[in-house]
């Protein structure tokens, strides 16, 4: 029996073509493939709002968001798909993050707060698949792959996610078309193993 995969392209543009999609795709082919189940979130598809305080934070999201909850939810594995935008997260993403996060759906944060948070997502495992102009080995080696780090620990560790895996794609407009035909079988790959 094979896993149930949550899929979560992380970019915030709607127009076809995007490299992030196609490898969203690829994974889910991969996946299919494998015999695992797949369910999917497409951010740039939602709308919703930004947060703006502790106390909206602290209360469930609008209807439009309980879906992707749900779907996280029922996963063993999720794989979160992003474009590395100004050194970070698109600003569309991390609104997305935060409404899922809302109302203690990462963390319960309810109760002794002298406490750690109790862990909500313990049992699943994640991928993160950064896309990026700059070389991968830039971003690791000269910028420490800081907001990497900072999804893997700030949120998905921190939540209960283990193990939690990363795979980044550098130089993606340079590697030309056979490069990113590689990048997506590798892709493809890792979504027939469910990793």
């Amino acid at each position: 029996m094979g896993l149930n995969i949550c899929i979560i392209n992380g970019h915030p543009d709607t127009s076809e073509g995007r490299f992030v999609t196609a490898l969203a795709d690829a994974y889910a082919e991969g996946a299919f493939d494998g015999e695992h189940q797949v369910s999917r979130i497409d951010v740039a598809h939602l709308d919703f709002g930004y947060l703006d305080s502790a106390d909206a934070f602290a209360t469930a999201p609008d209807d439009i968001l309980c879906a992707a909850r749900e779907k996280i939810a029922a996963a063993d594995h999720v794989v979160l798909l992003y474009p590395l935008w100004l050194g970070s997260l698109p600003a569309k993403l991390k609104g997305f993050l935060e409404q899922v996060g809302r109302g203690g759906f990462f963390l319960d944060t309810a109760g002794d707060s002298s406490k750690w948070p109790a862990q909500k997502m313990k049992g699943k495992s994640a991928r993160l698949i950064v896309t990026m102009g700059m070389p991968g080995f830039a971003y690791k080696l000269i910028f420490g792959a800081h907001s990497l780090k900072a999804i893997e620990q700030g949120i998905f560790r921190m939540s209960g996610f283990r193990p939690v895996r990363h795979t980044i794609l550098g130089a993606v407009e340079a590697a030309g078309e056979k490069g990113r035909l590689a990048m997506l079988e590798r892709v493809r790959t890792l979504g027939q193993k469910g990793i």
